[in-house]
């Protein structure tokens, strides 16, 4: 019976693996090869453009860590994506606490117009937003991407924490307020740690969504001196469009932060998610 019931089980799983193997070589099988394609020379690709590389040319990939721009991009990335996300989650965590701990009158429909930025696309508001900016004198600034970024991250947030907040019983709250804790000590001493799991989700959506920010750079920032690195390889694949091996290699290599950093952040993420979604 034992044997009986896990071959069943297999049966019935059988055709979930084969739908996750098939997603999994969708999304790797172009990763790959445009990881071999960057270690080809431009006149390899043509001749060869799906078998191995003969010979493996790094230089592609040396060049191109060895340039300066490359690191300046990824340095101001880096920096849009941080500041974006502090400010993100700073703000979020407060205001969803007010949304959940907080009984006042016109409470719901403050938030329900918190929610309603989801369905307000950024190309909406990329002209008012870019006469705002120059009156502001925000142009070719960093604060001209990582506030609007900021401001169009909030809905999202709030939505998030406050559910993980209102989760956190009353009692907690109450046994706090006993012990001479103020409202803010108890956000800042009890609520905050708790909710750290969420904070961290959170955080990495705001990172991850900042680093592939197109659109807005591009509108903000004239001056090559504060391009973030999806500007880079639009500018890139213009400067080198007939040496595609080069422009894979860049590619890759504009890849490999992101994809570093959800690696490393992947178990706060899901762990902040399934915390939030089982909590209760």
């Amino acid at each position: 019976m034992a044997e009986r019931s896990k071959g069943a089980t297999r049966t019935r799983t059988l055709p979930l693996h084969v739908i996750l193997v098939a997603v999994g070589a969708v999304m790797a099988v172009p990763l790959l090869y445009a990881v071999l394609s960057g270690f080809k020379s431009t006149d390899q690709l043509s001749r060869n453009p799906i078998g191995l590389p003969d010979p493996w040319v790094s230089g592609n990939y040396t060049d191109i860590l060895g340039s300066g721009d490359f690191w300046r991009l990824v340095g101001n990335s880096t920096l849009i994506a941080v500041a974006t996300a502090v400010i993100v989650v700073a703000v979020s965590a407060l205001a969803a606490f007010s949304f959940a701990r907080f009984a006042f009158r016109g409470r719901e429909l403050l938030f329900t117009l918190f929610t309603m930025g989801l369905m307000f696309p950024f190309a909406v508001a990329a002209l008012p937003l870019f006469l705002l900016l120059r009156s502001m004198g925000l142009l070719d600034n960093p604060l001209g991407v990582i506030l609007p970024q900021a401001a169009f991250g909030l809905p999202m947030t709030i939505i998030i924490l406050r559910g993980f907040f209102r989760e956190i019983p009353g009692e907690l709250e109450e046994a706090a307020t006993l012990d001479g804790c103020s409202p803010f000590g108890f956000f800042w001493r009890i609520l905050l740690p708790m909710a750290r799991p969420a904070l961290g989700t959170v955080s990495v959506l705001a990172v991850v969504t900042s680093w592939n920010n197109f659109f807005l750079p591009l509108l903000v920032f004239t001056d090559s001196t504060w391009w973030t690195l999806p500007i880079g390889v639009q500018q890139f694949q213009g400067q080198y469009s007939a040496e595609y091996a080069r422009v894979f290699a860049y590619l890759v290599l504009a890849m490999v932060p992101a994809l570093a950093f959800y690696s490393v952040a992947e178990r706060q993420l899901v762990g902040g998610l399934t915390a939030g979604a089982t909590k209760g």
